[in-house]
């Protein structure tokens, strides 16, 4: 499978990767603080995507 290169993308998805980008942590940090005081089965799937996500993020995968 080949690597994923998001500047083959189209702009505005490029621009909408970008802006996911700079988003994520501040997402996540909330996501997270929500699960600890109201923990429910959707806020664990969630905060696990969102973790996901930033793990290929940091690493660069997309």
């Amino acid at each position: 499978m080949g690597k994923f290169y998001r500047y083959k993308l189209p702009t505005w998805l490029c621009k909408i990767v970008n802006i996911l980008e700079k988003a994520i942590v501040p997402i996540l940090v909330f996501q997270l603080i929500r699960t600890l005081f109201m923990t429910t089965t959707l806020d664990l799937i969630i905060l696990t995507l969102l973790i996901i996500l930033f793990i290929l993020f940091y690493v660069q995968w997309l």
